[in-house]
Protein backbone atom coordinates (compact mmCIF):
# COMPACT_ATOMS: atom_id res chain seq x y z
CA UNK A 1 0.00 0.00 0.00
CA UNK A 2 1.29 3.78 -0.85
CA UNK A 3 2.63 5.74 2.27
CA UNK A 4 -0.39 8.47 2.10
CA UNK A 5 -3.49 6.24 1.33
CA UNK A 6 -5.47 9.26 0.94
CA UNK A 7 -3.65 9.80 -2.36
CA UNK A 8 -4.81 6.35 -4.33
CA UNK A 9 -7.72 5.40 -6.27
CA UNK A 10 -10.68 3.06 -4.65
CA UNK A 11 -9.41 -0.44 -6.63
CA UNK A 12 -5.73 0.08 -5.30
CA UNK A 13 -5.90 -0.02 -1.53
CA UNK A 14 -7.70 -2.53 0.73
CA UNK A 15 -9.40 -0.14 3.18
CA UNK A 16 -12.66 -0.55 3.56
CA UNK A 17 -15.69 0.55 5.71
CA UNK A 18 -15.37 -1.05 9.64
CA UNK A 19 -11.82 -2.05 8.74
CA UNK A 20 -10.02 1.11 11.11
CA UNK A 21 -9.06 3.47 8.23
CA UNK A 22 -10.76 6.35 7.12
CA UNK A 23 -12.75 7.54 4.16
CA UNK A 24 -10.08 7.89 1.46
CA UNK A 25 -11.93 10.93 -0.08
CA UNK A 26 -11.28 12.25 -3.72
CA UNK A 27 -9.49 15.42 -3.32
CA UNK A 28 -6.73 18.50 -5.05
CA UNK A 29 -4.21 15.65 -5.27
CA UNK A 30 -6.31 13.24 -7.41
CA UNK A 31 -5.93 15.92 -10.18
CA UNK A 32 -2.19 15.76 -10.15
CA UNK A 33 -0.41 13.38 -12.26
CA UNK A 34 3.74 12.48 -11.59
CA UNK A 35 5.44 13.03 -15.02
CA UNK A 36 5.92 10.16 -17.05
CA UNK A 37 9.12 12.16 -19.09
CA UNK A 38 11.46 14.63 -17.43
CA UNK A 39 11.33 16.88 -14.19
CA UNK A 40 8.16 18.78 -12.25
CA UNK A 41 10.85 20.79 -10.26
CA UNK A 42 12.24 22.06 -13.63
CA UNK A 43 8.74 22.56 -15.26
CA UNK A 44 9.90 20.42 -18.35
CA UNK A 45 8.09 17.10 -18.01
CA UNK A 46 5.39 15.18 -20.00
CA UNK A 47 2.47 13.80 -17.83
CA UNK A 48 -0.70 11.72 -18.31
CA UNK A 49 -2.81 14.92 -19.32
CA UNK A 50 -0.41 16.23 -21.47
CA UNK A 51 -0.66 12.24 -23.35
CA UNK A 52 -4.02 12.47 -23.13
CA UNK A 53 -4.23 15.99 -24.95
CA UNK A 54 -1.86 15.12 -27.55
CA UNK A 55 -3.44 10.98 -28.30
CA UNK A 56 -7.07 12.80 -28.47
CA UNK A 57 -6.44 15.42 -30.53
CA UNK A 58 -4.42 12.35 -33.28
CA UNK A 59 -8.33 10.81 -32.26
CA UNK A 60 -9.75 13.84 -34.14
CA UNK A 61 -7.84 14.69 -36.99
CA UNK A 62 -7.54 10.59 -37.53
CA UNK A 63 -11.06 10.35 -37.67
CA UNK A 64 -11.91 13.41 -40.01
CA UNK A 65 -9.08 12.00 -42.24
CA UNK A 66 -10.44 8.84 -42.59
CA UNK A 67 -14.02 9.83 -43.04
CA UNK A 68 -13.05 12.60 -45.54
CA UNK A 69 -10.01 11.85 -47.93
CA UNK A 70 -12.09 9.46 -50.09
CA UNK A 71 -15.41 11.65 -50.15
CA UNK A 72 -18.31 9.67 -51.68
CA UNK A 73 -21.54 11.21 -53.37
CA UNK A 74 -23.51 8.28 -51.15
CA UNK A 75 -21.05 8.48 -47.81
CA UNK A 76 -19.94 5.60 -45.84
CA UNK A 77 -21.15 5.19 -41.94
CA UNK A 78 -17.89 6.97 -41.25
CA UNK A 79 -18.13 9.46 -43.67
CA UNK A 80 -22.05 10.30 -43.10
CA UNK A 81 -21.04 10.48 -39.33
CA UNK A 82 -17.93 13.43 -39.60
CA UNK A 83 -20.57 15.47 -42.34
CA UNK A 84 -23.19 15.53 -39.89
CA UNK A 85 -21.04 16.44 -36.95
CA UNK A 86 -19.56 19.45 -38.90
CA UNK A 87 -22.98 20.33 -40.40
CA UNK A 88 -24.25 20.38 -36.88
CA UNK A 89 -21.87 23.00 -35.66
CA UNK A 90 -21.81 25.10 -39.11
CA UNK A 91 -25.08 25.34 -39.43
CA UNK A 92 -26.38 25.06 -36.16
CA UNK A 93 -23.61 26.89 -33.77
CA UNK A 94 -21.70 29.20 -36.81
CA UNK A 95 -24.26 29.99 -38.99
CA UNK A 96 -27.24 30.72 -36.40
CA UNK A 97 -25.11 33.25 -34.18
CA UNK A 98 -22.57 34.81 -36.78
CA UNK A 99 -24.77 34.55 -40.35
CA UNK A 100 -23.86 31.98 -43.20
CA UNK A 101 -22.21 34.89 -44.82
CA UNK A 102 -19.37 36.07 -42.16
CA UNK A 103 -19.67 33.00 -40.26
CA UNK A 104 -18.24 30.65 -43.19
CA UNK A 105 -14.53 31.49 -43.02
CA UNK A 106 -14.91 30.86 -38.62
CA UNK A 107 -16.30 27.13 -39.90
CA UNK A 108 -12.86 25.34 -39.17
CA UNK A 109 -11.53 27.11 -36.04
CA UNK A 110 -15.45 26.23 -34.16
CA UNK A 111 -15.53 22.59 -35.40
CA UNK A 112 -12.10 22.29 -34.08
CA UNK A 113 -12.93 23.74 -30.60
CA UNK A 114 -16.09 21.64 -30.07
CA UNK A 115 -14.84 18.15 -31.12
CA UNK A 116 -11.36 18.59 -29.36
CA UNK A 117 -13.29 19.92 -26.46
CA UNK A 118 -15.57 16.91 -26.49
CA UNK A 119 -13.10 14.54 -26.75
CA UNK A 120 -11.11 16.20 -23.79
CA UNK A 121 -14.23 15.56 -21.71
CA UNK A 122 -15.00 11.93 -23.16
CA UNK A 123 -11.59 11.23 -21.50
CA UNK A 124 -13.32 10.87 -17.94
CA UNK A 125 -15.37 8.14 -18.65
CA UNK A 126 -13.05 6.41 -20.72
CA UNK A 127 -11.10 3.02 -18.97
CA UNK A 128 -7.97 3.24 -17.75
CA UNK A 129 -7.53 7.34 -18.72
CA UNK A 130 -10.51 7.98 -16.42
CA UNK A 131 -9.58 11.90 -16.32
CA UNK A 132 -11.00 14.86 -18.46
CA UNK A 133 -8.16 17.27 -19.41
CA UNK A 134 -10.00 20.07 -19.35
CA UNK A 135 -10.34 19.26 -15.57
CA UNK A 136 -7.16 21.26 -15.31
CA UNK A 137 -7.77 24.82 -15.73
CA UNK A 138 -4.35 25.51 -17.82
CA UNK A 139 -6.06 23.62 -21.14
CA UNK A 140 -9.72 25.55 -20.99
CA UNK A 141 -7.49 28.82 -20.35
CA UNK A 142 -5.38 28.46 -23.40
CA UNK A 143 -8.67 28.08 -25.80
CA UNK A 144 -10.54 30.48 -24.04
CA UNK A 145 -7.10 32.54 -25.05
CA UNK A 146 -7.19 31.78 -28.04
CA UNK A 147 -10.99 33.11 -28.57
CA UNK A 148 -10.07 36.37 -26.66
CA UNK A 149 -7.11 37.44 -29.03
CA UNK A 150 -9.41 36.29 -31.83
CA UNK A 151 -12.20 38.77 -30.42
CA UNK A 152 -9.75 41.75 -29.71
CA UNK A 153 -7.79 41.38 -33.16
CA UNK A 154 -11.61 41.17 -35.20
CA UNK A 155 -12.78 43.95 -33.11
CA UNK A 156 -9.85 46.34 -33.77
CA UNK A 157 -9.69 45.33 -37.54
CA UNK A 158 -13.37 45.71 -38.08
CA UNK A 159 -14.12 49.01 -36.32
CA UNK A 160 -10.54 50.97 -35.45
CA UNK A 161 -9.63 52.02 -31.68
CA UNK A 162 -12.54 54.31 -31.61
CA UNK A 163 -14.49 51.56 -32.89
CA UNK A 164 -13.05 48.81 -30.67
CA UNK A 165 -13.56 51.36 -27.44
CA UNK A 166 -17.16 51.65 -28.28
CA UNK A 167 -17.33 48.17 -28.82
CA UNK A 168 -15.94 47.10 -25.60
CA UNK A 169 -17.55 49.59 -22.99
CA UNK A 170 -21.17 49.19 -24.41
CA UNK A 171 -21.04 53.18 -25.27
CA UNK A 172 -24.57 54.59 -25.69
CA UNK A 173 -25.22 58.23 -25.50
CA UNK A 174 -28.40 57.75 -24.66
CA UNK A 175 -27.52 56.22 -20.80
CA UNK A 176 -26.80 59.91 -19.77
CA UNK A 177 -25.49 60.28 -16.36
CA UNK A 178 -24.98 56.59 -15.94
CA UNK A 179 -22.91 56.26 -19.01
CA UNK A 180 -19.69 56.49 -17.53
CA UNK A 181 -20.67 53.90 -14.80
CA UNK A 182 -21.99 51.48 -17.50
CA UNK A 183 -18.69 51.98 -19.78
CA UNK A 184 -16.43 51.11 -16.22
CA UNK A 185 -18.33 47.84 -15.95
CA UNK A 186 -18.78 46.81 -19.55
CA UNK A 187 -14.53 47.66 -19.75
CA UNK A 188 -14.00 45.00 -17.01
CA UNK A 189 -16.44 42.94 -18.09
CA UNK A 190 -14.96 42.37 -21.35
CA UNK A 191 -11.38 42.68 -21.57
CA UNK A 192 -10.82 41.00 -17.95
CA UNK A 193 -13.69 39.01 -16.59
CA UNK A 194 -14.78 37.68 -20.27
CA UNK A 195 -11.72 35.19 -20.98
CA UNK A 196 -11.95 34.07 -17.22
CA UNK A 197 -15.20 33.19 -17.01
CA UNK A 198 -15.13 31.31 -20.83
CA UNK A 199 -12.24 28.91 -19.48
CA UNK A 200 -13.95 28.57 -15.84
CA UNK A 201 -17.19 27.92 -17.07
CA UNK A 202 -15.80 24.80 -19.16
CA UNK A 203 -13.41 23.74 -16.29
CA UNK A 204 -15.44 23.98 -13.12
CA UNK A 205 -18.08 21.92 -14.79
CA UNK A 206 -15.94 19.53 -15.84
CA UNK A 207 -13.66 19.65 -12.78
CA UNK A 208 -16.35 18.74 -10.37
CA UNK A 209 -18.15 16.32 -12.51
CA UNK A 210 -15.26 13.97 -11.81
CA UNK A 211 -14.92 14.60 -8.30
CA UNK A 212 -18.48 13.60 -7.85
CA UNK A 213 -17.70 10.15 -10.14
CA UNK A 214 -14.48 9.47 -8.00
CA UNK A 215 -16.58 10.28 -4.90
CA UNK A 216 -19.05 7.37 -5.98
CA UNK A 217 -16.88 4.89 -7.19
CA UNK A 218 -14.60 5.03 -4.27
CA UNK A 219 -16.99 4.60 -2.04
CA UNK A 220 -18.64 2.04 -4.00
CA UNK A 221 -15.19 -0.14 -3.00
CA UNK A 222 -14.95 1.13 0.24
CA UNK A 223 -18.77 0.31 1.48
CA UNK A 224 -17.90 -3.36 0.07
CA UNK A 225 -17.48 -4.82 3.48
CA UNK A 226 -20.20 -6.68 6.07
CA UNK A 227 -23.59 -4.73 5.84
CA UNK A 228 -21.94 -1.77 4.16
CA UNK A 229 -22.80 -3.73 0.92
CA UNK A 230 -26.35 -2.65 0.74
CA UNK A 231 -24.88 0.94 0.67
CA UNK A 232 -22.13 -0.04 -1.92
CA UNK A 233 -25.04 -0.71 -4.23
CA UNK A 234 -26.59 1.87 -3.79
CA UNK A 235 -23.46 4.24 -4.61
CA UNK A 236 -22.46 2.11 -7.89
CA UNK A 237 -25.91 2.46 -9.12
CA UNK A 238 -25.25 6.49 -8.45
CA UNK A 239 -21.99 5.83 -10.37
CA UNK A 240 -23.18 4.11 -13.88
CA UNK A 241 -26.03 7.66 -13.23
CA UNK A 242 -23.73 10.15 -12.60
CA UNK A 243 -21.28 8.42 -15.96
CA UNK A 244 -24.57 8.76 -17.91
CA UNK A 245 -25.02 12.33 -17.27
CA UNK A 246 -21.51 13.32 -17.08
CA UNK A 247 -21.76 12.11 -20.95
CA UNK A 248 -24.75 15.35 -21.44
CA UNK A 249 -22.50 17.03 -20.18
CA UNK A 250 -19.16 16.78 -21.52
CA UNK A 251 -21.04 17.59 -24.91
CA UNK A 252 -23.22 20.09 -23.48
CA UNK A 253 -20.04 22.07 -22.09
CA UNK A 254 -18.24 21.89 -25.35
CA UNK A 255 -21.31 23.39 -27.20
CA UNK A 256 -21.69 25.86 -24.89
CA UNK A 257 -17.88 26.68 -25.04
CA UNK A 258 -18.16 27.46 -29.19
CA UNK A 259 -21.61 28.49 -28.44
CA UNK A 260 -19.67 31.76 -26.69
CA UNK A 261 -17.15 31.59 -29.33
CA UNK A 262 -19.26 32.47 -31.76
CA UNK A 263 -21.47 35.29 -29.71
CA UNK A 264 -17.89 37.13 -29.37
CA UNK A 265 -16.88 36.56 -33.00
CA UNK A 266 -20.77 38.13 -33.62
CA UNK A 267 -19.98 41.03 -31.26
CA UNK A 268 -16.68 41.79 -32.94
CA UNK A 269 -17.97 42.03 -36.47
CA UNK A 270 -21.80 43.89 -35.41
CA UNK A 271 -21.80 47.71 -36.43
CA UNK A 272 -22.31 49.59 -33.26
CA UNK A 273 -23.47 53.36 -33.33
Amino acid sequence: MSADPTQVLAFETDCHIFDGCGFPAPGLHSFLFKPLWGDADSNVYFNKTMLLALLGSIIIVGFFWAAFRRPKVVPGKMQMVAEAGYDFIRRGVVYETIGKKEGEKYVPLVVSLFFFIWMMNLWSIIPVASFPVTAIISYPLVLALIVYVLWISLTFKRHGFVGFFKNVTGYDKSLGAVLPLAMTIEFFSNLLVRPFTHAVRLFANMFAGHTLLLLFTIASWYLLNGIGIAYAGVSFLMTIVMTAFELFIQALQAYVFVLLTCTYIQGALAEHH
